[in-house]
């Protein structure tokens, strides 16, 4: 059984390090330090964490948040004995973390995107998960792995991020079935939705405020889009946590049917998020070397950004007329 053998090299292994994707979100955190949380509890082992962007400053409640280090905090010449990416959907989206994954003994991939190619030694991926979370709950529970409550409230947070509170069409039995155990450890569902969804700062509302006056529609409304520029972003002090939940505010709106966010990036490039109600974007999103969800998604595109939505639009018109 898999799972045997992920817990046999967890024994096995000296020195482990858990790499999130870049530009971390609720899930790929919860998953790390819900990981490194069942880990030290099972093996008395701590591991390292590793994050590529800017940590988002929503999730410092999380157990061991303060305990990830950047790329600039761990030395890339070392070889670890295993590693092991969560919510890593593509291995492009570790970075720099790269070279220290193709470094390793073993590697070791936990994800739910339908899109990962099952890159690692060892891979764990369900695209019927709700998340990455939800996966490696599973998982603990095959292993007999105690999950305590700093686990419990990483894997929560995680959970609940990825499904927009329970609310996306991720959400299945299953996933209730998780909460419900996580809840039954002590979590405590009230105190996580405010710590997640109602911190936001006053310069995230009047940042997203702004952005949205700005929104464009076509086809009678069911494309709705927003450029964002880094003059926008320095108009109000924001940073890259301000752009988050943008695009679902986009697919909230009724005649909406696909809504993406094109946000300036310094290396000249534009950076989507899409969202969908209906559509299959992660497959319009693959033409630009991205992917993720059928209804969420995102990619790269190297071109400004007014040249990156008309190639995206375009690439939208030619499956949806």
């Amino acid at each position: 059984m898999e799972s045997s053998k992920l817990n046999d090299i967890i024994k096995s292994s000296k020195n482990i390090l858990i790499i999130s994707h870049v530009n971390p979100d609720g899930d790929t955190l919860g998953s790390m330090c819900g990981l490194y949380s069942v880990i030290f509890e099972h093996f008395k082992k701590k591991c390292d964490m590793l994050t590529l962007s800017k940590l988002p400053d929503v999730y410092s409640f999380m157990p061991h948040y303060n305990e990830i280090k950047h790329l600039d905090d761990i030395d890339n010449s070392r070889e670890y004995d295993l590693v092991i990416n969560v919510d890593v959907a593509a291995i492009d989206r570790i970075c720099g973390g790269k070279i220290l994954f193709d470094k390793a003994k073993i590697t070791v991939n936990i994800d739910h995107h339908k899109t990962n190619n099952a890159y690692g030694d060892l891979n764990f991926i369900d695209p019927d998960a709700s998340s990455t979370g939800e996966v490696l709950f599973e998982l603990f529970e095959q292993m007999g792995w105690k999950i305590n409550l700093d686990c419990a409230i990483c894997l929560y947070t995680a959970i609940l991020t990825d499904t927009g509170s329970f609310r996306f069409d991720n959400t299945k039995p299953k996933t209730f079935e998780c909460a419900s155990k996580l809840v039954e450890l002590g979590v405590n569902p009230s105190d996580m939705y405010k710590k997640v969804y109602e911190s936001d700062s006053k310069t995230l509302v009047m940042f997203q405020a702004y952005c949205l006056s700005k929104a464009k529609f076509l086809n009678d409304d069911k494309i709705a889009y927003i450029s964002v520029y880094r003059k926008d972003l320095e108009k109000f002090s924001a940073n890259e946590e301000c752009m988050e939940g943008l695009t679902e505010k986009l697919r909230a709106i009724v005649s909406t049917q696909i809504a993406f966010v094109a946000k300036e990036m310094k290396s000249g490039g534009t950076k989507i998020s899409m969202r969908s109600k209906s559509i299959d974007i992660a497959e319009i999103c693959s033409v630009f070397n991205g992917g993720g969800h059928k209804f969420a998604a995102g990619c790269t595109i190297k071109a400004p950004v007014e040249k990156a939505c008309k190639l995206l639009l375009e690439e939208i018109e030619k499956r949806y007329r």
